[in-house]
């Protein structure tokens, strides 16, 4: 395994250069392999968990999800929090913010992004959750690439690029994840659901993060300072992708959804009509039957 890492290191270091000496050492970041091993077994999970439930009865895990999105709000809303005052300390430029001109600020946020990596790995209890209780329909192309693909980045993020221009997406999913986890955690449960109103508003907030995202990062692509270009350019082709996945998502489940209960109420106007000309159609039938026996 040693073997193995060196390897893998010496070949990220040609391609991507020096890393950033200020998190060596750090869990999960020495290495690359413990991270794409989470990650295959992730998708191993992902694939072989709900053959595993097929015949089996689901788990109500309420309480557990009540604790667990407890607990990643409030890490959402520390992380938002943190990152917030961090760069309002430093004195962040919007525009552009290379990653070594912001002082003991920049150490600020790079504890806390490494926060926001490993809680990528937390949040792969999504999915296992979903398999434990059989709503297979909750896992999509969209969950599992979503899932699969922020820790791996976020790990190349905290050794090359750990502060600076970074912040900004972290911060944005941070409050997003704030809403998101306190209404799964509500939703488990069942008294609260009549009061739980902000769920479609929730993918409305982050398609909004992921264009707000592409616009700062473009900012650094057109007036550029020490933070390096080819990660903006790679954070732009990501949210791109974002978006495309996650507008297919809301059009499939609120417009369709809208289409179909609008559907249902013509069907049921539809049938109304139906029913009194059905209803005249038998009168009629009924007159020339007696008109047929008077004669």
């Amino acid at each position: 395994m040693e073997l193995l890492d060196k390897t893998i290191n010496s070949y990220l270091d040609v391609w991507l250069g020096p890393r950033d000496p200020r998190v060596k050492g750090w869990l999960l970041l020495e290495n690359y392999t413990p991270t794409f091993i989470f990650s295959v077994l992730y998708l191993l999970i992902v694939w072989l968990g709900p053959k595993y439930m097929r015949n089996k009865q689901p788990f109500s895990c309420r309480g557990v999800l009540v604790v667990y999105n407890l607990g990643l709000t409030l890490l959402s809303l520390y992380m938002f929090y943190e990152l917030v005052t961090g760069v309002w300390e430093g004195g962040y430029n919007f525009f552009c913010q290379d990653t070594h001109s912001g002082g003991e600020a920049d150490m600020k946020i790079i504890r806390v992004l490494w926060w926001y990596y490993f809680s990528k790995l937390i949040e792969f209890m999504d999915t296992f959750f979903f398999i434990l209780r059989k709503n297979n329909h909750q896992i999509t192309v969209l969950h599992v690439y979503h899932h699969a693909t922020m820790l791996n980045i976020w790990w190349f993020v905290m050794n090359w690029v750990p502060c600076g221009h970074s912040y900004f997406g972290a911060t944005l999913n941070s409050f997003i994840h704030v809403l998101m986890y306190s209404y799964y955690g509500l939703s488990a449960v069942p008294a609260m659901r009549p009061y739980l109103w902000w769920k479609k508003y929730i993918t409305q907030g982050q398609l909004t993060q992921f264009v707000l995202t592409i616009f700062q990062t473009s900012c650094g692509v057109v007036w550029p300072c020490a933070f390096p270009q080819g990660w903006l350019y790679f954070q732009i082709s990501y949210m791109i992708s974002l978006i495309i996945l996650f507008t297919n998502f809301y059009i499939q489940t609120y417009n369709k959804k809208a289409s179909s209960r609008r559907k249902e109420y013509q069907n049921g106007s539809t049938a109304t009509v139906n029913g009194y000309t059905n209803s005249f159609s038998s009168l009629e039938n009924n007159v020339k039957q007696r008109k047929q026996r008077k004669d």
